[in-house]
């Protein structure tokens, strides 16, 4: 048996490959008294336990994200591989896409973004943004006391952002050839007349983090010479976030990738690592 953790900030994802794959997911540890987010031996034991996986049947363990680097190399006298987070989101996104090409953006939209450059020799972080789930669901949790990105989400497609977003074509007569109804200014109305509806705040709360993803994307994209991006990550399962992303995307003429198990992304790639 091998298993593959992701300790990501906001969620663990573990994958238990034997005769059949299973792919589960938990809260992070989040050491409250300390205020940071904690992992260690006792931990990683006690997810076996919760899981009735025995450290007898266990080949393997991979680790990556988080604080994985600090756990020992063997827990239970299991080996333990640490898999740098970059490499498992380039050969996650390899193995769940199968590219072929020899230059590949991969973009992992999690609590935040990092972009990554898949190329013949591996791996390569372009860049990363603070930008993510994370503050998707702070900024909800803070302006209408709602800390699920799923639930937001769900508002989110109720709603209508154009009392909170000023538009182009309402800012300007026109630039260039962008659309009338691309953003100009995210929740730039709001300043002046404040629109307090869950559904429309959501709608554009959801719109505003994925444009910024979206608008990294194309940049890096664009940097290496790339049409497309492939997504990794738990926010881009999030419609709404996901359309405000596409959005950006088509401004440069670049297409998002999306596969249905891309959440498990981290956690596909260290798998792809211990299995060789």
């Amino acid at each position: 048996m091998y298993i593959a953790f992701d300790f990501g900030i906001t969620n663990t994802d573990l994958i238990i490959k034997n005769d059949a794959t299973d792919y589960l997911t938990l809260t992070s540890p989040f050491d409250k008294k300390n205020g940071d987010f904690s992992l260690s031996e006792d931990k990683v034991i006690q997810i076996l336990k919760d899981f009735n996986i025995a450290s007898q049947d266990i080949t393997c363990i991979g680790v990556t994200g988080g604080k994985s680097a600090n756990l020992p190399d063997k827990i239970n006298n299991i080996p333990v591989i640490k898999v740098n987070e970059i490499n498992a989101i380039g050969k996650g996104a390899k193995t769940l896409y199968n590219i072929q090409e020899d230059s590949a953006l991969v973009v992992s939209a999690g609590t935040g973004t990092a972009c990554v450059h898949l190329h013949q020799d591996g791996s390569d972080h372009l860049g990363g943004i603070s930008v993510g789930g994370g503050m998707l669901e702070g900024l909800g949790n803070i302006i209408m006391n709602e800390p699920s990105g799923i639930i937001l989400n769900k508002y989110a497609q109720n709603g209508d952002r154009s009392g909170l977003d000023v538009m182009i074509g309402e800012a300007v007569n026109e630039i260039g050839k962008l659309n009338a109804q691309i953003t100009a200014s995210n929740f730039g109305k709001s300043k002046i007349l404040v629109d307090k509806s869950q559904d429309n705040l959501s709608a554009a709360l959801c719109n505003m983090i994925g444009e910024v993803i979206g608008t990294v994307a194309y940049l890096n994209a664009l940097l290496i010479g790339a049409n497309k991006a492939y997504f990794l990550g738990r926010t881009s399962m999030l419609s709404e976030v996901k359309n405000g992303i596409d959005e950006r995307l088509k401004l440069a003429g670049v297409e998002g990738i999306y596969a249905d198990n891309r959440s498990f992304g981290n956690a596909i790639g260290v798998m792809a690592s211990i299995e060789k």
